[in-house]
């Protein structure tokens, strides 16, 4: 299991977890799609986001929780798909300058269960790239778990929201393991009685 706590210490004085900058880069394109720079500058300023990341090093979790907060606030009916297909393009970021070609390859040579183990492992490694601050369990090859999720942390819901995640792990279950892999968040911190994001990749 990876886990990074909320709030770290840096010469005595508390500080706020991070998180990878594409679950704030890759969602800028969906917006600008939607509103142009003028809604991009907007949905910004309303996260507290003074400047766009370079890409460069992590980022302070609350900025991304707030920017998708404000697109499902403004844009509830479009946000689940905006969201989806955020997460999409930041699984394709990670398959082009995340993971090795050599090894890539490799977990396509396999078969679809040993592909799965393979890859839930190297998620769990590098969880807090998606996860922040939040506590990643793998449940098995097949199901994850988020407590504590950052990007829906406080947030109340009648339905599972963290769309961008499961765009991730389907993506790359499929680009890895299987094309006919489907990833579906089946419980959400936001939801009243769960106590963590659940996502379960099925096939088929």
């Amino acid at each position: 299991m990876a886990e990074r706590s909320k709030w770290k210490m840096s010469d005595g004085v508390q500080t706020e977890g991070v998180i990878g900058p594409n679950a704030i880069l890759q969602l800028l394109p969906q917006i600008e799609g939607i509103g142009g720079q003028a809604q991009v500058a907007r949905m910004l300023a309303d996260a507290g986001v003074d400047m766009v990341p370079d890409g460069s090093q992590m980022i302070p979790e609350g900025q991304a929780a707030r920017l998708h907060q404000a697109l499902r606030r403004d844009a509830p009916e479009m946000a689940p798909l905006l969201a989806s297909e955020a997460g999409h393009a930041t699984a394709r970021y990670i398959l082009a300058h995340r993971i090795p070609v050599l090894a890539q390859r490799a977990l396509r040579a396999l078969p679809a269960g040993l592909a799965a183990r393979a890859l839930s492992r190297a998620i769990a490694k590098h969880a807090w790239t998606f996860a922040g601050s939040g506590h990643f369990r793998v449940v098995t090859p097949w199901v994850f778990e988020i407590a504590q999720n950052p990007i829906v942390r406080g947030e109340h819901s009648p339905i599972p929201l963290c769309h961008w995640h499961s765009a991730v792990f389907t993506q790359l279950y499929q680009t890895l393991v299987a094309p006919d892999c489907r990833c579906t968040e089946t419980a959400c911190c936001a939801v009243t009685g769960h106590g963590a994001c659940r996502f379960v990749v099925t096939r088929g």
